[in-house]
């Protein structure tokens, strides 16, 4: 029998599917109501001195046909007052005390974090997030990612946090920063017991092309907002990957944020040494009940794999991203193209044409639309098969023995790279280019 529940630092929870500090999170009644759909905790909405926000405050990225592939929002931290979200913290806990309830943090003086610390611990919150991510509003009154931005400012409060709190205590990390490695050490170096990201990436999402307004607009006005759902998990993955490998803060616990829609997103992040994972722009889009299929899909992939609680796989991909320099020049993969899926739309051949290395031909018998692989042309790129609008018509076939090893490094080593802009050893030479003139219209 498989067991999702998970010890995050000492953060205890029935399993590692959590909301993200945000909208959802903004009152005890959607975090009680998240709880009863299945959620095993909750980051609450940022307290700190209330704001007051704007309207509107969301923009969508829409792709095609899948709505909000993207999403923007220029809301702040709490706009309700400290004690009505503390009132509703403590009746949460009355309510469901096997779950995780995580007081998100933004002020700016030590004796204000050292207060409101005592605040959310008398309430009842078992662990604290800094939020030193947001990249909108709070950062210009110096907090949020102004703090993730200055690794040395984010180590000092960190350590101010630590003075007073007696519970776990998560760094929320902003990626508006060239390397996320930097204020990582620095999370850990100020002794926090757990990492938490990635934050919202600073972004205008688009304009309005009628006023030239930024979106969303404010009475005709518009400004950077956090940009978040499933198109920056890739940059989200990277980043929790970066820290899981770092010699120095590899083993500090990493609750992953970024994108997570499905179950498969979940296992992913935990793949790459997550032990909790956090959600919002899925549950705002969705709503809370979405965390049943990801509780039936990560349960089936444990069962299937004989994995009995997430920590057996955690971390398991991580052995396998390596820097390019590593990677063995000597695999070789060729596309193949299945005739009897192929709908004779010839993407491929279109997307390899112009944008690859003009390895398929169209087939000139007249009888046919299914275009065919030039094998000796093709560099196994993938590109086709990732246009291809059929699951599996085209697959990469692999073409060497694998038995030769050879890498970047090795080939310098053996004095065998090329130096020169035109060396006769560069890895394109000899490989089929037509002629310029062949590209015009005849």
């Amino acid at each position: 029998m498989t067991d999702l529940s998970i010890n995050f630092a000492g953060i205890k929870a029935p399993n590692p599917f959590w909301l993200a500090s945000a909208p959802p999170t903004n009152s005890g009644y959607q975090i009680m109501k998240a709880f009863e759909a299945g959620w095993g905790g909750a980051v609450w909405k940022t307290l700190g001195v209330p704001v007051v926000n704007v309207s509107s405050r969301y923009g969508g990225l829409n792709y095609r046909d899948t709505r909000m592939a993207g999403f923007t929002n220029i809301e702040l931290i709490t706009d309700r007052t400290l004690a009505d979200n503390l009132r509703e913290m403590e009746e949460v806990k009355k309510y469901f005390p096997n779950h995780a309830v995580i007081a998100s943090l933004m002020v700016e003086s030590r004796k204000e974090w050292q207060q409101i610390i005592k605040d959310v611990e008398n309430a009842g919150a078992d662990g604290i997030e800094l939020n030193f991510g947001c990249p909108h509003g709070m950062c210009e009154r110096g907090m949020g990612s102004a703090v993730g931005q200055e690794p040395a400012v984010l180590k000092t409060i960190v350590e101010w946090v630590m003075e007073a709190a007696t519970v776990p205590v998560i760094t929320k990390l902003t990626p508006n920063i060239s390397d996320i490695e930097d204020p990582g050490l620095a999370a850990v170096q100020g002794g926090t017991n757990a990492i938490s990201l990635i934050n919202t990436i600073k972004s205008i999402i688009g304009i309005d092309l009628d006023t030239f307004s930024p979106l969303p607009a404010v009475d005709g006005k518009g400004t950077n907002g956090g940009y978040c759902g499933p198109a920056v998990k890739p940059i989200a993955l990277n980043m929790v990957r970066q820290l899981a490998q770092h010699p120095e803060i590899a083993g500090t616990p990493i609750s992953g944020i970024g994108g997570i829609e499905t179950w498969r997103d979940v296992v992913e992040y935990i793949l790459l040494g997550c032990t909790s994972v956090q959600v919002c722009t899925a549950v705002m889009h969705y709503g809370f009940g979405i965390v049943r299929e990801m509780e039936s899909g990560l349960r089936q992939f444990m069962e299937d794999r004989g994995f009995q609680t997430i920590y057996d796989f955690a971390g398991k991909a991580l052995p396998n991203v390596v820097e390019w320099k590593d990677l063995n020049l000597k695999h070789k993969v060729v596309a193949s193209i299945n005739a009897d899926k192929c709908i004779g739309c010839q993407l491929c051949y279109i997307a390899c044409e112009d944008g690859a290395h003009q390895a398929i031909a169209l087939p000139q018998n007249g009888q046919t639309r299914v275009p065919e692989i030039i094998d000796e042309n093709c560099v196994g790129c993938n590109l086709c098969s990732l246009v291809c609008p059929v699951e599996e018509c085209i697959t990469m076939e692999k073409r060497d023995s694998g038995k030769e090893q050879l890498t970047w490094d090795e080939l310098v080593a053996a004095d065998a790279a090329p130096v020169a802009f035109n060396d006769p050893r560069a890895g394109g030479n000899g490989h089929y280019v037509p002629e310029p003139v062949k590209a015009l219209n005849k």
